[in-house]
């Protein structure tokens, strides 16, 4: 098997979940599998596609979740399953999983991810960690990305993490992981990868901070939930920076005029999910008090994601795969672009797959309106941690 032809890539559209499953194996499986991603509707019957992703891959290690969308060779779709086959003949993988995040600990999940990794080093030669890279697959509406990434990335060290939060097609109520032959919520899965492949671990935002300061005067944390901002209910004073009753705040706008935070001189987006009835914004990533956040405006998202894949093909050329996660944000804001359908070309030319998100994750920061991914090369060379 040579490396133009050892990553698999599969995307059914099938609404029965049996069918959808069978599809989605005809065009994955492979001799020696080390490991099958994928990502679903939450609106199949789960318990069933469970049931017949365990028939069809046996002993695989299969990793999946639930999606606000899925990206695949079929372009944007809903109510669809898409996903990729790695053979072992170029990859290694350790993973497992970590339930009840509500009661998650920094020290075990640092114990968890070291222990993880002495599994996958202890199985090939020295230095592997040199061409190692982890994904995170977690529930979504857990409100407890933070403390997982970052308790994973610390334990990793240099290794680098990136992954995705699982949604539920804008519902908000139950977004679910797939580890060993089943899906749950309250959980997360990280998979540990050593490749023989080039590869670029890479994040993109098409953003740009404003003048116009927001100071977080009131906020619980733990909902990620902001009730006051420069000492007024926070929907009517962010509704006044984009001069707009706070009554005509939604999702689109959301999209359009994100919040920022500056940490080291690297921005990080901060997207709002909703407005809520007692003039509250609840948001995609945990908010403090104190924080000084900035008003931001979108540039050109194809043009700054013609450039990323640009550069991505300039390092380790045509990429025969790129693993995507992207904020549902950037959906919502592609869906009334008159370049969806370019955008959606420029995924499928460069052969992504992967889905919208509730939140992705980058090394060791959880992130919003973002698209993080890895992308895998068809040049030689060493991996690139950008």
């Amino acid at each position: 098997m040579t490396d133009t032809d050892c990553l698999r890539k599969a995307h059914s559209c099938a609404a029965d979940p049996r069918k959808a499953a069978q599809e989605f194996h005809a065009m994955v499986a492979q001799p020696g599998m080390a490991l099958v991603i994928f990502y679903c509707s939450s609106d199949y019957d789960l318990e069933t596609l469970a049931d017949e992703m365990k028939r069809l891959f046996g002993d695989v290690p299969v990793v999946g979740c639930t999606t606000a969308g899925e990206i695949g060779p079929a372009g944007f779709r809903d109510h669809s399953l898409a996903g990729a086959s790695f053979p072992a003949s170029h990859f290694r993988v350790a993973a497992g999983q970590v339930e009840q995040l509500q009661q998650f600990k920094v020290e075990a999940g640092q114990d968890f991810a070291q222990a993880l990794l002495h599994k996958l080093l202890a199985e090939g030669p020295p230095g592997d960690a040199d061409h190692s890279f982890a994904l995170l697959l977690i529930d979504g509406l857990s409100l407890r990305e933070e403390p997982v990434t970052r308790a994973f990335q610390t334990a990793l060290g240099r290794l680098p993490l990136l992954g995705g939060s699982a949604g539920d097609g804008m519902k908000f109520d139950r977004t679910q992981v797939y580890w060993d032959g089943r899906f749950g919520s309250d959980c997360a899965v990280l998979v540990l990868v050593v490749s023989r492949m080039p590869f670029r671990i890479f994040k993109t935002q098409h953003v740009v901070a404003t003048d116009d300061r927001l100071v977080v005067t009131d906020a619980d944390a733990a909902s990620r939930t902001v009730k006051e901002i420069n000492g007024l209910p926070a929907s009517q004073e962010y509704a006044r920076m984009l001069g707009i009753d706070a009554s005509d705040l939604d999702p689109s706008r959301f999209a359009a005029w994100p919040v920022v935070l500056t940490i080291g001189g690297t921005t990080y987006v901060r997207s709002i999910q909703k407005a809520n009835a007692d003039g509250s914004l609840t948001f995609f990533c945990a908010i403090e008090n104190g924080l000084v956040l900035r008003v931001a405006k979108g540039v050109d998202l194809l043009q700054n994601l013609e450039q990323a894949f640009a550069g991505i093909r300039a390092e380790i050329g045509p990429p025969q795969l790129v693993l995507g996660y992207d904020c549902i944000l950037r959906k919502l804001e592609i869906a009334q672009s008159s370049a969806k359908d370019r955008i959606g070309e420029l995924l499928q030319e460069n052969n992504t797959v992967g889905f919208h998100t509730y939140g992705e994750q980058f090394r060791g920061v959880h992130v919003n309106q973002t698209l993080v991914g890895i992308a895998f090369g068809t040049n030689g060379g060493e991996a690139s941690h950008v």
